[in-house]
């Protein structure tokens, strides 16, 4: 029997949701969730010409790189600019990591997964939290599974979504309970960016089932319930402040054929 009885769910018409990555994959779909309750979206993305098809039913920021720091810092003001709030940081711009760590060509490439994947999101969210913290906002994290499963040829890239899930657990701490945080971590979705890579790296029959869209719409209702942990004599609310969405696949033991 579930010690958590379901609260309510919340109601983001009208809410203004920034979304980085938000021109393919789960941040496209995710955009389109939140589109169909009536958000307002702001959306940034490396790719313009894919962001103009996603941001047809939304306010579009234009191309931009969130590992730039003067970059985030524009997106949180043309976002306010715009729509005078924010109430939901939706972080999930990220690269992928493509060879084992030894054969990296150049060491320093590493840092531009981490630059992109981990201070990406903590730019933006330092130039968001003011703004948050006036509209009792939340901020959404998306991570991968990675952060805490071990996964050939993704050793920089798993280092840095194992950073976000460490980093935003302990921003939850410190700025709560204004500003609420959930952190997903989605195992092996289907996504323009992970279909290629994982077919290259473990072959053709590599089959990713999870669709990208089923994915979204579970980071979605993540988002938006709340939760009472009856084991609790005081009735603490967990939920926005304290939830973690994980997407678990099937892990079987064996190995990995670098050759």
């Amino acid at each position: 029997m579930s010690c958590l009885k379901h609260l309510h769910f919340e109601n983001v018409a009208g809410k203004v949701v920034l979304i980085t990555g938000a021109s393919s994959g789960i941040g496209e779909h995710v955009a389109y969730e939140y589109a169909k309750k009536g958000a307002k979206l702001a959306l940034v993305a490396r790719r313009k010409d894919r962001l103009e098809i996603v941001a047809e039913t939304s306010r579009q920021l234009g191309s931009g790189d969130v590992s730039n720091v003067e970059d985030c810092k524009k997106f949180i003001d043309e976002t306010i600019h715009h729509f005078g709030k924010l109430d939901h940081l939706i972080n999930n711009a990220g690269v992928p990591q493509t060879v084992i760590f030894e054969d990296f060509t150049q060491i320093q490439d590493a840092n531009s997964i981490m630059d992109i994947n981990f201070w990406g999101s903590t730019y933006i969210t330092y130039f968001a939290i003011p703004h948050l913290r006036k509209s009792k906002g939340k901020i959404v994290v998306i991570s991968s599974a990675t952060a805490i499963i071990p996964l050939p040829v993704a050793s920089v890239y798993s280092a840095s979504k194992a950073a976000l899930v460490k980093f935003f657990e302990t921003l939850r701490v410190e700025i709560s309970p204004d500003i609420k945080i959930t952190i997903a971590l989605p195992g092996f979705i289907s996504t323009d960016m992970t279909t290629p890579q994982f077919k290259e790296m473990y072959g053709s029959d590599f089959i990713l089932s999870e669709s990208v869209s089923r994915c979204a719409k579970a980071i979605f209702r993540g988002i938006g319930e709340e939760f009472l942990d009856l084991r609790s004599v005081r009735a603490i609310v967990v939920g926005f402040d304290s939830s973690k969405i994980l997407f678990p696949t099937k892990v079987a033991n064996g190995s990995y054929d670098g050759g």
